[in-house]
């Protein structure tokens, strides 16, 4: 059984919340290979792939050929657009390319739970009962992380649907990051030291990711 802290809004804890075995205690031990595939991919896919370099057919200049090919005592050679030349195209330019690779869905939900289970066994998730806001408050928001998760390192706040007022609050806070709870990814649990979900976000995890 795996319980996590229980908070209300103002920060104060209320007492411990159960966590849904399917996604909180899973084996952590065998996935490892798996989990580090899926965040290889991840991390691949936000590649934007968008650099380019001119080789001698983009590079501008004459055509001709410089000087006559023999008695000059000279290398024979080309235009001035040659790869051995200043100025010149390069001899294997690079061009834009899509580094999007798909991530099977059961692997990518088989690496979140491997990364909760983790997260969850060693303390480090918390719940917050009625997790809103009805306009955004940095200060509200920051001194509900501070009285949450007092301790150094990055916050992960899930939230359930599109709250902007929730997110705006969190976003000015150095450290704390926000999602979805149906967005979630295993690189973003394994890259905050803490996570922090609103009861209705657990709620959804457990919907999303438990089949």
């Amino acid at each position: 059984m795996v319980k996590a802290k229980k908070f209300n809004i103002q920060g104060e804890m209320i007492g411990e919340v159960e966590l849904p075995l399917s996604v909180f205690d899973v084996d952590v031990n065998s996935p490892k290979v798996l989990l580090h595939e899926v965040v290889t991919m991840y991390l691949g896919n936000q590649r934007q792939g968008t650099v380019q370099k001119k080789n001698r057919s983009m590079t501008q200049g004459s055509t001709r050929k410089l000087f006559k090919q023999k008695g000059t005592g000279n290398a024979r050679v080309g235009t001035r657009r040659s790869p051995v030349r200043v100025h010149g195209g390069k001899a294997f330019a690079i061009y834009p390319k899509d580094w999007y690779r798909p991530i099977p869905r059961t692997k990518k939900r088989m690496a979140l739970k491997v990364a909760l289970t983790d997260r969850a066994r060693e303390g480090r998730v918390y719940v917050i009962e009625g997790l809103s806001f009805d306009a955004p408050s940095t200060k509200a928001a920051l001194n509900i992380i501070n009285r949450v998760s007092p301790e150094r390192g990055r916050k992960l706040v899930v939230t359930d649907g599109n709250m902007n007022s929730t997110v705006k609050s969190f976003t000015n806070i150095p450290d704390v990051m926000t999602n979805r709870a149906d967005s979630l990814n295993a690189y973003e649990v394994l890259k905050s030291s803490y996570v922090i979900l609103s009861a209705e976000a657990l709620k959804k995890v457990e919907e999303v990711f438990s089949k």
